[in-house]
C-alpha cells in the first residue's frame, strides 16, 4: 500500500461519521452458552458440560447494523422481531446503543430467529464451540409485517446515503421488497448493497453485492476451488447476470476478490495472519463496512481494502463482534507499513 493509499483510506474512515444507511434485514440473535467439560455420558458417547453462562449478541442483519454503529455511521434499521423475550432482547440492545427501532416491526406470530453456540473446554482454557442449533421459523406468507416495513421504507423521507440489505433466509426479503429497495436507493441517487446466504441470484439491480466463494459455487452451481480462472470467470458472470457494478468475493484465508465492469480483478490478500480466533460474523462486518465506505463516497476497490482490513479485526475476537473506527484506522496504519 503506497502512502497516498493510506492517507485516503483514512480520509474515508472519517468520512464514515454521520453517514446514514438504511438497513433492510433479516434481524437474528446470535446465542452462545459456555460450559465446562466435566465427563463423558453414559447414556451415550458425548461430553457433559457444566453450564457457565450465556451471552445472547445481535446477529445476522443486526450484527450490520451494530457494525455500522460502531464504525461511526448512523444505521436506521427495518425489519422483524418476534414478540417474545429475544425480540426484546435485541430492541432492547440495539436502543441501548442509540440505534432507533420504529421501524422494527413487532409481530405476535413471529418467533425471532436464534442461532444457538454451545462451546466448551476446561476451566482455564479457551472454550471451543462444539455444535450449532439454529430456531428459524420464517416469516409467513403473506404477513402483515412484511407489508408494514415494505411501507415503512416507501415513506421514509429523512436524508440517507446508502442502502444495505441483509438476507439470511427468514422470510423477510421478498422480490418485492427487494425491488423496493433497489428502487429506493435509485431515486435518492445512493448505492445499494446486500449480502445474502442463500438466493444471491435474485438479487439484480444492487450496486454490489459481497458473497463468500460457498455462496458464488452454490449460486451457480460450479466448484472453484483453488482455480482462479474458475474464480474469474464466476466473478464476470456475476456482474452479467445480477447487472450489479461491483461483486466483492470474500474468500477466507484467501482474502478478498473485486470485479468491477470493465477492469481487471482485483485480488486483495488477508490483512495479518490467517490463524484466526472466530469467523462467526465477519461477513456482516464485511458488507457493513464495504456499504458505509460507498456511503462515504469511496470507490468499490477503496470499500474492498477497508471492508478486508475490518474483516481481519473481527476474526481475531471471539463471538459475533464488531469493529471501531479507531480500530479499522490502526489496521490501516499497519498495512501501511508493510
Amino acid at each position: 500500500m503506497t502512502a497516498k493509499t493510506a492517507e485516503r483510506l483514512t480520509g474515508v474512515v472519517n468520512a464514515f461519521r454521520g453517514r446514514r444507511v438504511l438497513v433492510i434485514a433479516d434481524l437474528v440473535a446470535d446465542e452462545f452458552v459456555y460450559g465446562r467439560v466435566e465427563r463423558i455420558s453414559r447414556e451415550a458417547p458425548v461430553l457433559i458440560l457444566r453450564y457457565d453462562s450465556t451471552d445472547l449478541r445481535l446477529g445476522g442483519g443486526a450484527n450490520a447494523i451494530h457494525n455500522i454503529c460502531s464504525l461511526g455511521g448512523r444505521p436506521i434499521p427495518f425489519g422483524v422481531l418476534g414478540r417474545d423475550d429475544v425480540g426484546r432482547c435485541i430492541r432492547g440492545q440495539l436502543r441501548k446503543k442509540g440505534i432507533g427501532t420504529s421501524r422494527v416491526v413487532n409481530d405476535p406470530d413471529y418467533a425471532t430467529p436464534v442461532k444457538t453456540r454451545i462451546l466448551a473446554g476446561r476451566a482455564h482454557s479457551t472454550k471451543q464451540q462444539i455444535v450449532r442449533m439454529d430456531k428459524v421459523v420464517a416469516l409467513r406468507r403473506p404477513s402483515a409485517s412484511r407489508r408494514a416495513v415494505l411501507e415503512a421504507l416507501r415513506a421514509y423521507k429523512g436524508p440517507v446515503d446508502g442502502v444495505l440489505v441483509s438476507d439470511y433466509g427468514c422470510g423477510l426479503l421478498t422480490p418485492e421488497i427487494v425491488k423496493a429497495a433497489v428502487a429506493y436507493a435509485r431515486r435518492r441517487r445512493v448505492p445499494v448493497t446486500v449480502d445474502s446466504r442463500f438466493d444471491l441470484l435474485r438479487y439484480k439491480g444492487m450496486t454490489a453485492v459481497t458473497p463468500n466463494e460457498p455462496e458464488v459455487e452454490a449460486a451457480l452451481g460450479i466448484t472453484i476451488g483453488h482455480d482462479k480462472a474458475r474464480l474469474e470467470a464466476a466473478g464476470r458472470t456475476l456482474l452479467e447476470r445480477l447487472g450489479c457494478a461491483a461483486v466483492l468475493v470474500t474468500r477466507g484465508s484467501h482474502g478478498m476478490t473485486l470485479f468491477e465492469r470493465g477492469r481487471p480483478p482485483l485480488h486483495i490478500p488477508i490483512h495479518g495472519t490467517d490463524e484466526v480466533a472466530d469467523v462467526t460474523g465477519a461477513g456482516d462486518t464485511v458488507i457493513a463496512t464495504f456499504t458505509l465506505a460507498l456511503a462515504a463516497g469511496a470507490t468499490p476497490a477503496e470499500a474492498s481494502r477497508l471492508a478486508n482490513y475490518a474483516g481481519s479485526v473481527v476474526v481475531m475476537k471471539h463471538a459475533t463482534a464488531t469493529v471501531s473506527s479507531a480500530e479499522l484506522l490502526a489496521s490501516v496504519r499497519e498495512g501501511e507499513g508493510k
